[in-house]
C-alpha cells in the first residue's frame, strides 16, 4: 500500500511539474508561437496518451494554419499537412456551433489514421475557449494501457484547453495595444503637423490687438483658423499696416480626416487670398476649388472670411454658413452679429456669396468662433449656447480688459461650465480682435 502511495504521490508532482511550467510558459512567452509548441507535448505527458493535437482558429473563424501542432511531430507530419491543405469551406466554417465541432473532429479522426473516432475511447477531445468564443479544440489519442479516459484526464486536457485560451486571448489583446500604439504615435505625428499649420503666434496688426486659441477634443481636430497678409511680402505698406484676412472654419466631423481636410483648405485658401479679390469672392472660388475633395470625402466646410485695413479700419466678410462672429461696440456697450447670407463650402456647385462691411470703431471689440464652444455641453446636460456667450463677452469687455484677457477668461468660464475633469464633445476655438484708442491713418499720396 505504501508503494502505491508512492507511486500516487509522485504521479501528482509529475503532474504539478508539467503544469507548473506551462503555467511558467504563459506568464514569460513573448511569441505566441513558441507557447503553442509545447501544449501539445505537455498535454500527452500529462494525460498518458500516445500523442496530441492542437488546431486553433482565426477570430473570424479561419483555420490558423501556422499554429498547428502536434506530438510526436514527425508521425503525424502527414495528418497536419493534410489537415493544413483543407479550405475553410471544408472544416464546416468553423463557427463553434455543435455541427461544425463535430465536422472538425470528424476530419481530425480521419487524417489522424488507424481509425480512430472521438468517443470510441480512443481519441478524447474538448473545446480552447476565449471570451466566450471557441477558438480551437486539442485533441489526444490512443490513451497508453489498456485502461480507458478517466474523469482526471479529461480535467486535466480542460486545464490545458483553458491555458491555451488565455494565451490567445492575451495574444489577440497584446495586438490590439500595438495597433493603438501606432494609432497613438500617427496622432500624435497629426497633431503636431496640425499644431504647425494653425498659427503660432498672433500677427502685430496696426490700432489692433489679437488673441486666439484652438482646443481640440481629439489630438487631432477640424478646426481652423488663421491670419494671412492679404498681399505678397515686399510689396505694398508694411506689414502691421497691410490688409489682412481673419478666417475661422470648421470641417464637419472630428479626428484625423477633419483634419486633413482643414490642411487641405487652408492651403487653397492661403493661394486664393493673394488674389487680392473681395471676401464673396475669395469664398466663391474656395467653393469652386474643394467642391472635388470634399464630394468624396462627403464632408462639408463652414468658413467665415473678413479682411481687415488698419489705416482705415474698414473690415469686410463673407460668410459660408458659419457661426456669425460677435462685436462689442464701445459706443453703445452692445453686442451685434456680423453676418452674410452663404452656403456651407463643397455643398453647392457655383454658389454665390453675399459680401458684408462694417468700420471698427476705438475700442471695439471682435469674437470669431466655432459651435464648439456654444455646443459644449455641462455637466447638467445642458449646453453653453450663444446666450450664455454673448453674456459673457459683454461682460468681459465692459471691464476694459486686453484681447488675450478677453480670450482667457471666455475659455475660463466655459471650463467651469462644462467641468474641471470633463473632456469638451467638440474642438473649440476662439479669436479676439480689439481695436486700441490711437487711430491709424490713411497713407497719403506722394
Amino acid at each position: 500500500m505504501s508503494q502505491g502511495l508512492d507511486s500516487l504521490s509522485q504521479e501528482q508532482r509529475r503532474h504539478r511539474d508539467l503544469l507548473a511550467s506551462l503555467a511558467y510558459a504563459l506568464r514569460s512567452f513573448t511569441n505566441l508561437g513558441r507557447f503553442l509548441e509545447l501544449v501539445p507535448l505537455v498535454t500527452s505527458r500529462l494525460v498518458g496518451s500516445q500523442g496530441a493535437l492542437l488546431v486553433v482558429f482565426h477570430q473570424d473563424g479561419r483555420l490558423w494554419r501556422d499554429h498547428l501542432q502536434a506530438f510526436p511531430a514527425d508521425r503525424w507530419s502527414d495528418g497536419l499537412r493534410q489537415l493544413a491543405a483543407l479550405p475553410d469551406s471544408e472544416l464546416g466554417a468553423w463557427s463553434g456551433d455543435p455541427a461544425g465541432v463535430a465536422h472538425l473532429d470528424q476530419a481530425v479522426g480521419r487524417l489522424l489514421g488507424d481509425g480512430q473516432v472521438l468517443g470510441d475511447g480512443q481519441l478524447l477531445a474538448t473545446s480552447v475557449v476565449a471570451r466566450s468564443s471557441q477558438r480551437g479544440r486539442l485533441y489526444v489519442f490512443a490513451p497508453r494501457g489498456e485502461l480507458p479516459w478517466g474523469e482526471g484526464h479529461r480535467l486535466h486536457l480542460q486545464l490545458v484547453a483553458d491555458l491555451v485560451g488565455v494565451a490567445l486571448e492575451g495574444d489577440t489583446l497584446r495586438q490590439a495595444m500595438q495597433r493603438h500604439e501606432r494609432v497613438d504615435r500617427q496622432l500624435s505625428i497629426g497633431a503636431e503637423i496640425q499644431a504647425q499649420l494653425l498659427p503660432n503666434r498672433c500677427p502685430l496688426i496696426a490700432g489692433v490687438t489679437v488673441a486666439a486659441r484652438c482646443r481640440s477634443a481629439f489630438e487631432v481636430g477640424g478646426d481652423y483658423y488663421d491670419f494671412i497678409p492679404t498681399q505678397p511680402q515686399g510689396s505694398g505698406p508694411g506689414p502691421a499696416a497691410a490688409r489682412w484676412a481673419l478666417v475661422i472654419g470648421d470641417v464637419m466631423g472630428k479626428g484625423v480626416p477633419a483634419g486633413l481636410l482643414m490642411a487641405l483648405l487652408r492651403g487653397m485658401l492661403r493661394a486664393e487670398v493673394l488674389s487680392g479679390h473681395a471676401p464673396d469672392r475669395i469664398l466663391h472660388d474656395l467653393n469652386q476649388l474643394a467642391q472635388e475633395d470634399l464630394a468624396h470625402s462627403h464632408r462639408f466646410v463652414t468658413l467665415f472670411y473678413s479682411d481687415f485695413d488698419p489705416r482705415t479700419r474698414l473690415l469686410r466678410y463673407a460668410n459660408a454658413g458659419h457661426h456669425p462672429p460677435l462685436i462689442w461696440r464701445r459706443g453703445t456697450g452692445q453686442v451685434e452679429r456680423l453676418d452674410a447670407p452663404g452656403v456651407v463650402i463643397g455643398l453647392q456647385p457655383g454658389a454665390d456669396y453675399d459680401a458684408g462691411q462694417t468700420l471698427l470703431e476705438p475700442g471695439d471689440v471682435l469674437l470669431y468662433f466655432t459651435d464648439g464652444v456654444t455646443e459644449a455641453e455641462g455637466f447638467r446636460g445642458e449646453r453653453f449656447e450663444e446666450h450664455r456667450l454673448i453674456n459673457q463677452f459683454q461682460t468681459a469687455c465692459h471691464g476694459d480688459l486686453g484681447a488675450q484677457e478677453i480670450l482667457d477668461l471666455l475659455f475660463a468660464r466655459l471650463d467651469r461650465f462644462v467641468g474641471a475633469d470633463r473632456q469638451l464633445d467638440d474642438d473649440a476655438s476662439m479669436v479676439v480682435l480689439k481695436v486700441g484708442d490711437q487711430q491709424v491713418l490713411a497713407s497719403l499720396p506722394s
